[in-house]
Formats: C-alpha cells, sequence, structure tokens
C-alpha cells in the first residue's frame, strides 16, 4: 500500500503549511504546484487539466487539495477545477482531503456547525456548495474516499494572500495603520495556519474522517479590535488601527479588484461569523491548538524576515 502524501497549491499559504506538518510527522511527501522547483520530493504540473492531475496524484494514499482557481473566478472555474482534481484522486485510487471554507452556509445566525443546511445564494457561495457535493457525491458512489476540513479566515507564517495578513502584520511592523475588514467589535473565528494544516492531515490519517465535512480547530473567536490590539502589542510602537467598512469597502472596491470581490460575502464581516469545532474535538481529540498571542508573535517573526 502506498504511503505517499501528495499536497496540490504545495506552495500557497495552507499548501505549504500542510507540507510541514505532513514532513514533521515523518510522512513521505510529494509536493505540487505550478512553481515547484523540480525535486526528489516536488513536482510541477498544472492539475487544471486532467493529464496534469493524474500526474500529480500518481501513486499517492492522500491528496491535499489546497490549490484553488484565482478568487475573483471561483464561480466560473472551481466547479470543473474540481473535476479534473477527482479524475486524478480516482486513477491513483487515493483519498481526498479537501481544504475547504465556510461560505456554503451562507447568513447565519449563530455558531456554524456541520449540520446547518447549505444556504448560500450569492455565487461564490454556490461554487463552493457545487465543488463540496461533487466531492462527496464521488465518495458515495465509491469513487474515491474523501473528507473535507473547513476553516474560517487565517492568519499565520506565510499567510499574503488573506484579509489577514499584509494589511495587518506588515502595517504593523510599519508603524502604519492595521486594518481589519470588517466591523471591528463582531466575534470572528480565525485559524492560524499550522492548526488548519494540523487539522487537514489528522481527517488524512483518520478513516473515520471519510464521507463528511469537519470543521477544522481553531483559537476562540476573538473580536478585530482585541486581535488588532495583540498584534500591536507584540509589534511596539504606536498602536494605529482601523476598521474597513462597508461603505469604504465599497469605495475602495472601484480601484481594488480584491477588495472589491469581498462585497459579496460582507455578511460575514458584520455580524458574528463563528465556526464550532466540537464535532472535530470529539472525534479525534484531545486538540491542542495555538493560542491567538502566540499565533501572532509567530507571524510577526514570519513577516519581519520577509519583509
Amino acid at each position: 500500500m502506498s504511503d505517499l502524501h501528495v499536497v496540490l497549491g504545495a506552495t500557497g499559504a495552507i499548501g505549504s503549511a500542510v507540507v510541514a506538518e505532513l514532513t514533521a510527522r515523518g510522512r513521505r511527501v510529494r509536493a505540487v504546484s505550478r512553481s515547484a522547483n523540480p525535486g526528489p520530493h516536488e513536482l510541477r504540473a498544472d492539475v487544471t487539466t486532467t493529464e496534469g492531475a493524474i500526474a500529480a496524484c500518481q501513486g499517492a494514499a492522500v491528496v491535499y487539495q489546497c490549490a484553488q482557481p484565482n478568487y475573483a473566478s471561483w464561480a466560473a472555474e472551481f466547479p470543473d477545477f474540481t473535476r479534473t482534481v477527482l479524475a486524478g484522486v480516482e486513477a491513483a485510487g487515493a483519498k481526498l482531503v479537501m481544504a475547504d471554507n465556510l461560505y456554503v452556509y451562507g447568513p447565519v445566525t449563530g455558531p456554524m456547525t456541520e449540520d446547518l443546511p447549505y444556504a448560500a445564494t450569492n455565487p461564490k457561495g454556490r461554487a463552493r456548495i457545487e465543488v463540496d457535493d461533487l466531492i462527496l457525491d464521488a465518495h458515495r458512489a465509491g469513487r474515491i474516499r474523501a473528507t473535507l476540513g473547513r476553516a474560517s479566515d487565517y492568519y499565520g507564517p506565510g499567510g499574503v494572500n488573506t484579509v489577514i495578513g499584509p494589511t495587518v502584520f506588515a502595517a504593523a511592523l510599519a508603524g502604519k495603520t492595521a486594518r481589519w475588514v470588517g466591523d471591528l467589535d463582531q466575534p470572528h473565528t480565525i485559524a492560524y495556519l499550522p492548526d488548519t494544516a494540523a487539522g487537514l492531515v489528522t481527517l488524512g490519517e483518520r478513516a473515520e474522517a471519510d464521507g463528511r465535512a469537519w470543521h477544522l480547530p481553531a483559537a476562540e473567536p476573538i473580536t478585530g479590535r482585541a486581535f488588532l490590539d495583540l498584534v500591536w502589542a507584540a509589534a511596539g510602537g504606536t498602536p494605529k488601527s482601523a476598521g474597513l467598512g462597508r461603505g469604504m469597502q465599497r469605495l475602495v472596491g472601484l480601484f481594488h479588484p480584491m477588495v472589491r470581490e469581498f462585497g459579496e460575502t460582507w455578511y460575514q464581516r458584520d455580524r458574528p461569523f463563528v465556526s464550532d469545532d466540537s464535532a472535530f474535538r470529539k472525534a479525534f481529540g484531545p486538540v491542542d491548538v495555538t493560542p491567538h498571542p502566540a499565533g501572532v508573535a509567530a507571524t510577526l517573526d514570519w513577516y519581519r524576515q520577509h519583509a
């Protein structure tokens, strides 16, 4: 039986964290991306093509799907991209672990659990529903084994293409205003990248994870104001913090395509957005997650080294 763990999107923030976690657990790893440096443990492949996906997944026991289309292109590209990845996983006879998020639920009025209906009506949410259905339908049909690990917004070492990235950590280190996207005083679950990676790898290792979605463990929900206070306490200097409200998001979005995309899911930012991870903890615990002060300190250290 193969013991190879393949990570798609291995140079992205989540993918690179999964590679690091697998390596720390002594697993045999193949890191796959379009920009990989050819080497004994890396493979350059375009997994948006069937040929590339089959080559990337060949010989795998577990495939971690951490690649995704451009954020603005999710609705148009994500379902077909997923069909291509499924072809590669099926050809390899491997298990698929999908790095997922919480978009499928749409606006909610309380903590999110895995048994909530898929109620998203916005284009990105509908795309994620289609992607998740494709994966779980393939599992139910016996084509593959699959599981999904869902996480909220993330931060951590290597996390640059995230709303809790340069505009928070790099800005604070430069003495500029650290900006939180959304209401500063609403509780929000945020995920520390190494914790997310550990959760995904646990799902890959455990057969009882198969056939469903799981909310990955994270530290307690925190408000943007409290999180920025932690950042400034660790970064030093004169604290300068601000929230990016809906009106400013619309204005900035006129000139900044990524910011414009936030409007579609603003419900995640103007009210409590809390993920309940108790099902994962009950099934796979005990689980240790990184406290926010420790995660903030490690992330600032990474930004200092990669300024």
